[in-house]
């Protein structure tokens, strides 16, 4: 009976760990999707960038089709959105956030930009990763 008992409070316990960290990781998650839509929202898209793992490895598919590597990516972002009013102001509504493995994520999404060349809606699916105790986007796919 001891062991049984035993048994069930190590199980609660783990249990309970892993679902207060992924709790926590989906927290920081949200916590730098927020940084970035205030960023975005002030026509800051390199703040906007930190989000973004600053790596060759980075991808991002959109329209345009796959974009490699973090320099790449913005230089897209700045010659997509020149201007404040192009950048506008960026809103989520974030519609699932899933654990692929330990230190991994993938969010799916719907952003909408109120701006004065006119307002922009779409959908999203990113890849988060933690990478040196930060989480990045390593993968992101708009339309």
């Amino acid at each position: 009976m001891k062991h049984l008992i035993l048994i069930l409070f190590i199980t609660t316990f783990f249990y309970g760990n892993a679902q207060s960290t992924e709790n926590e990781d989906k927290k920081a998650i949200q916590s730098v999707l927020k940084a970035q839509r205030i960023a975005w929202s002030k026509n800051n898209i390199e703040k906007f960038m930190e989000g973004y793992w600053k790596s060759d490895s980075l991808k991002f598919y959109g329209s345009n089709g796959v974009t490699y590597g973090w320099q790449n990516t913005l230089e897209r972002y700045k010659k997509s959105y020149p201007t404040e009013d192009h950048t506008g102001k960026l809103s989520f509504k974030i519609n699932d956030i899933s654990k692929i493995s330990e230190g991994a994520y993938f969010v799916l999404g719907e952003y909408h930009l109120k701006r004065v060349v006119g307002n922009a809606d779409g959908i999203f699916m990113i890849i988060f990763k933690k990478i040196n105790g930060e989480w990045k986007i390593i993968a992101d796919t708009s339309s």
